[in-house]
């Protein structure tokens, strides 16, 4: 089975976002994941928002023009996971995280896209963490419902700080959240110390995959130090019917050693490392 794959936008941040755009199909993508991450991305949500017609508008004519596709609008709110975490135990918190959402939906709508991305919420310590859950899975049961209108499928990230940072918590939140996707990442399980093969049966939660080097202890690595087995994890997807977009997903930031790679030359190898697999299969 011939997957399609996209690179992220924000992978390349010091490039303009007209050349990452331009590098990404230079480099023979059929996708682009599009972060829309508050003062942390070249689209800031809060600008894109102001007219989210236009704004979809001028995305969609860039990608149009280089024969790219919109694969997955990434929705952050904030550099930091909390101040609106889906989940927030302020309700004009959770009510400004829901018009971004809806916003969001209408933004992927305008510009072609079928997938939206967000965060899934955090344990706020001042609570149980079953409260936490019990808001989180309210929520995201909105967005699901509210997503289905706009013919968008809704995932969200299990990452290093969240709600679910184990794939059994991950799985439970699914299970909870009728029509809940998963955008599955191995690499912040792979940091934690998991083995594939724990991870794996999340494979068929999942509408969307990020793919980039990880190993015990680091989130991000380049491909020589990465440990997953992406050959397995590829065939899994095969068995599982796995449909969606396969994202290479390089950032560089300074948080979890996501500065310290050539992002350039590690999407380069793992889009190889795919292509050479498909080609095997």
């Amino acid at each position: 089975m011939k997957h399609k794959y996209a690179c992220a936008d924000f992978t390349f941040p010091l490039l303009s976002h007209p050349k990452a755009l331009q590098l990404i199909a230079l480099l023979g993508f059929e996708g682009v994941d599009i972060g829309l991450f508050e003062e942390r991305s070249h689209l800031h949500p809060s600008r894109e928002f102001a007219n989210v017609s236009a704004s979809a508008q001028s995305l969609k004519s860039q990608l149009d023009g280089l024969g790219l596709k919109p694969a997955d609008i990434f929705l952050q709110m904030a550099p930091d996971f909390q101040p609106y975490a889906v989940n927030h135990p302020d309700a004009s918190r959770r009510a400004k995280a829901r018009d971004w959402f809806q916003r969001a939906l209408e933004y992927a709508a305008a510009c072609g896209c079928h997938h939206v991305t967000t965060l899934p919420g955090v344990h706020f310590p001042e609570e149980t963490y079953a409260d936490s859950l019990h808001r989180t899975a309210e929520e995201l049961a909105w967005r699901v419902a509210l997503a289905k209108e706009h013919r968008i499928v809704f995932g969200v990230e299990a990452h290093v700080g969240s709600i679910a940072p184990t794939p059994e918590q991950a799985e439970e939140l699914v299970r909870q959240v009728p029509g809940l996707t998963l955008t599955l990442d191995y690499t912040h399980f792979t940091r934690a110390g998991l083995p594939d093969s724990q991870i794996e049966p999340l494979i068929r939660h999942a509408s969307h995959f990020h793919v980039r080097g990880a190993r015990t202890g680091r989130l991000q690595t380049g491909f020589a130090s990465n440990t997953i087995d992406y050959a397995q994890v590829l065939a899994a997807m095969n068995a599982a019917d796995y449909a969606g977009w396969v994202g290479i997903e390089y950032v560089w930031i300074d948080w979890e050693h996501c500065n310290e790679c050539d992002n350039l030359s590690e999407t380069i190898l793992f889009k190889d490392l795919f292509t050479a697999l498909e080609l095997g299969a």
